[in-house]
């Protein structure tokens, strides 16, 4: 299991959205560059947002996800408006590891197939939902396909994994949705939680469950409630003790 730390990013900054509102983002001081250098070498893997391309349906801050990719080195994993052929490419020419597409999944299952077979292990798909939900376009569109269903849907396609966002979690640090993640899990993908870490007690709740591959957080770092260091040695412990 990984822990893998998340920068957000709007107007060039890196933030935190409670719930996925917009209007109730957190903006914190350090460059996302500085944020992405300081864990390099600490974890494998980033994962990065672009909020902007989220909300406008394409890649905005290319430039800035450069400088990311140059500060963390390998490893970063990128979504936000990734919605064509295009744009999973020219992420890829930026050096980024992974590519997460989370609206496309629903409105254009195609480019899923397709960026799949160009890119094998190396695409992720995010659902975001809401009581069981998948919500897209930057989470402001509420779809009527169960999370399950997408899973089950791209299974087939080689996905490097699915990434589950409870987006009443998002934010808010009140603890993950374990039970919606561990039931995706079972749908044939390696399954990344997000949403809610902001507690130590919550990274272990998560460690002890052998079918989630990963967990995100985010503003639980960025504020300092732990440290990314104190979160791995949390992580690892829960793991050692598990049952071999």
């Amino acid at each position: 299991m990984q822990l893998i730390p998340a920068i957000d990013l709007l107007d060039g900054k890196a933030v935190r959205l409670r719930q996925g509102r917009y209007e109730e983002a957190t903006v914190y001081e350090e460059p996302p560059p500085v944020l992405a250098a300081a864990w390099s070498g600490q974890v494998q893997r980033l994962h990065v947002v672009d909020l902007e391309g989220a909300r406008d349906g394409k890649p905005v801050q290319k430039a800035l996800v450069r400088e990311v990719v140059a500060a963390f080195g390998r490893g970063v994993q990128i979504g936000g408006g990734v919605r064509s052929m295009e744009a999973v490419d020219g992420y890829f020419e930026l050096g980024v590891e992974r590519v997460v597409l989370g609206t496309a999944a629903i409105d254009n299952p195609a480019l899923v197939e397709q960026a799949a077979k160009a890119y094998p292990g190396r695409i992720i798909v995010a659902v975001d939902a809401r009581n069981g939900l998948v919500a897209t376009a930057g989470w402001l569109s509420q779809s009527e396909r169960r999370a399950i269903d997408v899973v089950r849907e791209f299974a087939p396609h080689g996905l490097a994994a699915v990434l589950y966002t409870d987006i009443e979690r998002d934010g808010m640090e009140v603890g993950p949705n374990i039970k919606a993640t561990v039931e995706l899990a079972a749908g044939g993908v390696p399954v990344i939680a997000s949403g809610g870490v902001g507690t130590l007690a919550h990274v272990r709740a998560i460690a002890r469950e052998p079918g989630i591959a990963g967990m995100i957080v985010g503003r639980a770092l960025h504020e300092k409630r732990f440290s990314l260091e104190d979160a791995i040695a949390a992580l690892n412990a829960e793991r050692a003790a598990l049952p071999a």
